[in-house]
């Protein structure tokens, strides 16, 4: 699984640990919603202020 962060289109560089933190916090979060099947490909998220 990969997983890349970016705020104002610059990507910020995660290191082994965040990137294990956030990727399994998001995919354990989307997994667990009504309607999700196992064989999802990719996830998404956009957040606005």
């Amino acid at each position: 699984m990969g997983l890349k962060l970016k705020v104002d289109s610059n990507e910020i560089p995660l290191n082994e640990f965040v990137e294990k933190i956030l990727n399994g916090t998001i995919t354990g979060a989307v997994t667990s919603l009504k309607g999700i099947k196992e064989d999802w490909i990719n996830i998404e998220i956009k957040i606005r202020k």
